[in-house]
């Protein structure tokens, strides 16, 4: 078994892999201040809740777009299943050609997502990313990872926003019935999904333009699937990309 991590600023996913076969996935809180032990207690509860022995698990594969947390997570994982996880950076083989001014600079889920996007749904495709921040990645007809973009995340964004408006409450993120909002939740959430479902469209627009080419839009992350079905346009929306794109890494450095 396969032993996948998705270290991001706000979730830690967790995933398992029997050959293809996703056997389990969860999510964690990342928190800074925890320590190698801590993380391993938790890895290790989440393996005895899902029936997974740790014995079983024969390779291990982390990204992280937390560089603080990479040495106490390997450490964490090597503790409970003995083996030293890969970790996503320079020098390990995707298939992926990166074509932005600096590779070293392109963060580990957005190649991670890229590479599971290439592989699952073809070329060219655009990649949306739904976390912490809201990022798009463009890759070409030839499987060329061209750049991207980044901006504030929904939950981001609408925290930021209800934080320095005083009459302005909090809400769950999810479609109103109706693009106009005639109370201030549903304005709010109006905004927040159908503002950046629009926002997407456009953007996809000028992407495409740009790629010269049509491509097949994959969305993923925790807001994925709600603002996906908000898209005007054709979108797949695909919850286990980045733990597919990590076993997918893996096997191609298992030699």
């Amino acid at each position: 078994m396969l032993l996948t991590l998705d270290l991001g600023n706000t979730n830690l996913t967790v995933g398992v892999f029997s050959g293809e076969e996703l056997v389990c996935e969860c999510r964690l809180a990342t928190n800074r201040s925890r320590t190698e032990d801590q993380y391993a207690v938790e890895l290790l509860s989440i393996l005895q809740l899902y029936h997974v022995e740790p014995q079983a698990i024969h390779g291990a594969i982390l990204s992280s777009v937390v560089p603080g947390l990479d040495a106490v997570l390997c450490a964490a994982v090597q503790r409970i299943v003995g083996v030293e996880p890969l970790l996503v950076g320079p020098g390990v083989k995707t298939g992926m050609n990166i074509r932005i001014d600096n590779p070293a600079q392109l963060g580990a889920d957005l190649l991670v997502g890229a590479v599971a996007a290439v592989h699952k749904y073809g070329v060219p495709c655009i990649v949306w990313d739904l976390g912490t921040a809201t990022t798009v990645s463009a890759i070409d007809s030839n499987g060329g990872f061209r750049g991207g973009a980044i901006m504030p995340g929904v939950a981001t964004s609408l925290d930021s926003l209800i934080s320095n408006a005083s009459l302005l409450q909090r809400v769950h993120i999810k479609a109103p019935n109706r693009a106009i909002g005639t109370n201030t939740g549903d304005s709010l959430r109006s905004g927040a999904v159908f503002g950046t479902a629009s926002m997407m469209e456009g953007m996809c627009d000028r992407i495409e333009e740009e790629l010269g080419a049509k491509a097949t839009v994959v969305v993923t992350g925790g807001l994925g699937k709600e603002i996906a079905a908000a898209c005007r346009r054709d979108t797949v929306y695909d919850g286990r990309l980045l733990l597919d794109g990590l076993r997918l890494i893996y096997d191609k450095n298992r030699a």
